[in-house]
């Protein structure tokens, strides 16, 4: 298979992270550093996929944090690790956006909301999110990106969704294949 999205490095690329970059807890939450495994293949094609895109960022909700169990220090932490990871391979991020409140009606920046995409956009004047890319793996993480008019990748998982990205995919290895 191959993509005919025309993709060059004026696109951005936005990821979800819990089941996308790294093994998401399905009874719980990242809370530390050594619960953090990163997916197979996702570091090693990290650099290759990353480099086609002006800019990589990763949206996160992370109620952990409104929830108690870890302090944002300690999360921006992990963050920080995580983006460490990707640049021993030479593949930078160049933001980690998050939504660290409660899963509840007044969440205003979990996705599916569009304030970290906006955020983005206002950091980066560049983004276009006709432009863009965003690979999730859960019906939050695909409306986001559509509400906000991007291309939409879902990353297949034991997550039941019921939404129709523009593209099913097992991993996030996989779209490097489909790009190259």
């Amino acid at each position: 298979m191959k993509l005919n999205w025309d993709i060059d490095t004026t696109w951005t690329l936005f990821l979800d992270r819990d089941g996308v970059i790294n093994e998401r807890v399905f009874d719980g939450y990242v809370l530390s550093i050594k619960d953090f495994i990163f997916k197979e293949g996702v570091l090693e094609n990290a650099c290759l996929l990353f480099g086609k895109f002006a800019h990589v960022f990763i949206v996160t909700n992370q109620q952990c944090v409104g929830k108690g169990l870890i302090s944002k220090a300690s999360l921006d932490d992990i963050h920080d690790w995580m983006s460490e990871q990707f640049l021993k391979k030479k593949a930078h991020i160049d933001e980690v956006f998050v939504a660290t409140e409660l899963n509840n009606k007044d969440s205003r920046r979990r996705k599916p909301n569009l304030e970290m995409g906006l955020e983005a956009k206002m950091k980066f004047p560049n983004v276009d999110f006709e432009k863009s890319i965003m690979i999730g793996d859960t019906d939050s993480d695909i409306s986001f990106g559509q509400n906000l008019g991007m291309k939409t990748v879902l990353i297949e998982s034991e997550q039941n969704c019921q939404s129709s990205p523009d593209l099913k995919l097992d991993s996030l290895a996989d779209l490097n294949k489909i790009l190259s």
